[in-house]
C-alpha cells in the first residue's frame, strides 16, 4: 500500500471519528501530539547519530566488519553492538536496511536486530529491580541464544 493511500485512509477514519464524537477525537489528537512531542527529541538525536555513523563509517568498513564473509567474527560484532545499544524499533529497522544496503550480511544484520530488540545489557539493572536478578539474567541469556540460532539460520538461508 502506498504512503498516499495510508494518509488518505487515516484522513477518512479521522473524519469519521470526528463526526461520531468531536470531543473524544480532539482529546485523542491532543494525546497523540503530546506523545509526538515527547518522542521527537529522542527520534531526532538518534537519526542524527545514525546519519553521522553512516557518513563516517564507509561501505568497505561495514562490509569488512558485518559483511556476509565476516563469518563468526561479524556475528560476534553484531551481537555485541546490538546487546549494548538502546535504540527504539522504529529507528532500528531503517538502520538495518541501511546496513544491508551498505554491504552488511543478512545473518549479521539479523543478529544485530535481534539482540538489539531482545537483549538488554544497558537495561539489565532496571530489569533486575522489577523481575529479580535470576529472571532478568535468564531472560537475557535465552534471548541471546534465540538471537544466535535465528541469525545463523537466516544467514544460512539468505
Amino acid at each position: 500500500m502506498s504512503t498516499a493511500a495510508l494518509y488518505a485512509l487515516t484522513a477518512i477514519l479521522l473524519a469519521i471519528s470526528f463526526r461520531k464524537n468531536r470531543q473524544k477525537t480532539r482529546q485523542a489528537l491532543k494525546k497523540a501530539w503530546k506523545s509526538f512531542e515527547n518522542i521527537l527529541p529522542q527520534f531526532l538525536s538518534i537519526l542524527v547519530l545514525i546519519g553521522i555513523m553512516l557518513a563516517v563509517i564507509d561501505k568497505d568498513t561495514i562490509t569488512r566488519l558485518l559483511g556476509a564473509d565476516s563469518g563468526a567474527a561479524g556475528m560476534a560484532v553484531a551481537a555485541a553492538v546490538g546487546s549494548v545499544t538502546l535504540i527504539p524499533g522504529f529507528i532500528a529497522f531503517p538502520l538495518a536496511a541501511s546496513l544491508l544496503s551498505s554491504g552488511a550480511g543478512y545473518g549479521q544484520t539479523a543478529m544485530f536486530l535481534t539482540t538489539l530488540m531482545m537483549v538488554g545489557i544497558v537495561t539489565l539493572p532496571l530489569e533486575t529491580t522489577f523481575f529479580g536478578k535470576r529472571l532478568a539474567v535468564m531472560r537475557n541469556a535465552l534471548a541471546f541464544v534465540y538471537a544466535v540460532i535465528s541469525s545463523v539460520i537466516l544467514g544460512g538461508i539468505l
